[in-house]
């Protein structure tokens, strides 16, 4: 539900109750479907390691809000859907159980939906990112419901909804290819290695294997079908880190998950690394002009990556790195001019709309002559 103009919310319109509580109630409402069914829509690598007393709290808390922010929508704003909807949601959400609903015994399925992954990346992020760029925008006029919000937050659900299937496609290739060589001296004697020197190794060799099956996505013709759905985002903001065709994926993670497989960094470092990047990707796609300092030099920054999403030719295929710029800087696509920013972003190709068409655009589209490859 896009608002119908494009002009920054103002305290007392309404709007933002009206949101916050639609936002809260359906959050409260996917938590309790949860809590009555994690062996379908958790995630077990990490709920047995949930706080659950802290979560029902939290629970409780987002029911309160969503409800009160529902009644000041009525009193603010004529138009009062979203609030009815945030607390119908909530109502929902208590009758099932609320917070203090009961979780029963139950056996891991083979098959999950990760939507207690969804809903708790979801939150953090919004909670981190959100004021991050109000407080720091790098444009001001950008609102936070800016053009396309709801494709790229399809892009955010699905992606996590099938973090099972998506974690299987990225490490199967790995033990399918180097499964049968003899691994285990080298991968003994890594894993003993001091834990800020694996990271930086897990780092540049996952970025160098990044790096190139990035650049391959730019320059080959099938490939750069699926690249540029992400390429098509013209506001760039935390959420359209998302928009990443499912091709796109699983090609990518899978060829930066060789360098993990074959090195056998620890544990502890793998977590680390995984969760270093998953919010440096949202980081570097974000609407804040905060300055790094030297770090810019040292990683990839916001200002950076904005550049490789440039629609200005002279930039095409620059910046390809996803976390350190002396990739791009050995191989000739560094390009960082001083202080300054993109004036706009996306493709001259003309893509559709909505995220089923743009699923199914790489494999349906016609050829045009002249087309470029950014």
């Amino acid at each position: 539900m896009q608002p119908k103009n494009n002009k920054q919310f103002r305290l007392g319109e309404g709007r933002i109750s009206g949101y916050l509580s639609l936002f809260l109630g359906v959050l409260s409402l996917f938590a309790v479907v949860c809590f009555l069914f994690p062996e379908f829509f958790t995630t077990p690598e990490i709920r047995k390691s949930y706080p659950i007393a802290l979560f029902r709290q939290i629970l409780f808390f987002t029911l309160v809000l969503s409800f009160s922010f529902g009644l000041l929508t009525f009193i603010l704003n004529k138009r009062k859907r979203m609030g009815v909807i945030g607390m119908l949601c909530s109502t929902v959400a208590i009758l099932l159980g609320g917070w203090q609903v009961e979780i029963k015994e139950f056996d891991t399925g083979l098959f999950y939906i990760g939507l207690d992954w969804a809903i708790l990346d979801l939150l953090v992020l919004a909670l981190i990112f959100i004021p991050l760029e109000k407080v720091f925008p790098k444009r001001e006029q950008q609102i936070i419901l800016r053009p396309e919000w709801q494709t790229d937050l399809m892009y955010f659900c699905i992606g996590h909804f099938f973090i099972q299937i998506i974690a299987l496609v990225t490490i199967t290739p790995s033990s399918v290819l180097f499964g049968w060589l003899k691994l285990e001296t080298l991968q003994s004697r890594v894993s003993t290695w001091p834990f800020v020197l694996q990271f930086f190794c897990a780092l540049l060799l996952t970025d160098l294997a990044q790096y190139t099956m990035h650049r391959f996505f730019h320059l080959n013709r099938v490939l750069w079908r699926f690249h540029a759905i992400h390429h098509s985002i013209k506001s760039l903001d935390w959420l359209a880190a998302s928009r990443l065709h499912f091709i796109d994926i699983f090609v990518t993670r899978a060829f930066g998950f060789i360098p993990i497989f074959v090195m056998g960094f620890s544990r502890n470092v793998v977590v680390v690394y995984v969760i270093f990047i998953a919010f440096q990707a949202v980081l570097i796609h974000s609407n804040t002009n905060i300055n790094f300092g030297f770090l810019k030099y040292l990683f990839v920054t916001p200002q950076y990556h904005h550049w490789h999403h440039s629609d200005d030719p002279k930039t095409y295929n620059k910046n390809f790195a996803v976390h350190l710029p002396l990739i791009d800087f050995i191989f000739g696509s560094y390009y960082l001019p001083g202080n300054e920013w993109p004036a706009s972003y996306g493709i001259q190709e003309k893509l559709p709309g909505g995220y089923l068409r743009q699923l199914l655009h790489p494999f349906i589209k016609k050829e045009r002559k002249g087309q470029a490859m950014q």
